[in-house]
């Protein structure tokens, strides 16, 4: 991540880089596989954030 950008926008990316993981297998297992994935999962290549 480069170095100059606007402190709002760098809280905003650190925010959506921790939100972009998977669903806890135990969240799957407790759920009988009904939970799998969940709607804040985004690749960096092919969706973007909102500004």
């Amino acid at each position: 991540m480069s170095s100059i950008k606007p402190h709002a926008k760098k809280l905003r990316l650190g925010k959506a880089l921790k939100q972009n993981r998977r669903v806890p297998l135990f969240a799957v297992a407790k759920t009988k596989g009904k939970v799998r994935n969940h709607p804040k999962m985004r690749n960096w290549r092919r969706n973007n954030l909102k500004k």
